[in-house]
């Protein structure tokens, strides 16, 4: 298996443990968007808590140039040990909800 493929393979199966799980509060559902052929990976939260209505993008991961771009990381403990864990160097991983400015200081690869 190539690079490109093991880091579809990982991003999807990571967010695909979070769409398993229920939701505690709440009755809202998570669902995930995979669009391979763009290298986009969303979970994305839809339904109702508390009266008002939840529908939005928890996490957002691009795979840019061989890298992983974690866009936005809503998962409570983050996405980036999981990613590491499953064998994804940190020189891949592009923290980009973090300022250009601010990544050459998180360990992690900056674009």
């Amino acid at each position: 298996m190539d690079t490109l493929e093991f880091y579809r393979d990982t991003i999807e199966r990571i967010l695909r443990q979070y769409v398993e799980m229920p939701y505690r509060y709440g009755d809202i559902k998570e669902h995930l968007i995979v669009d391979r052929d763009r290298n986009h990976f969303l979970l994305f939260d839809v339904g109702w808590q508390q009266g008002k209505r939840v529908h939005g993008c928890v996490t957002h991961i691009e795979i840019i140039d061989g890298k992983i771009w974690i866009q936005r990381d809503g998962i409570e403990d983050g996405i980036t040990e999981e990613l590491l864990e499953a064998g994804i160097p940190k020189s891949d991983i592009v923290l980009g909800f973090h300022p250009p400015q601010v990544r050459p200081h998180t360990g992690f690869a900056i674009a």
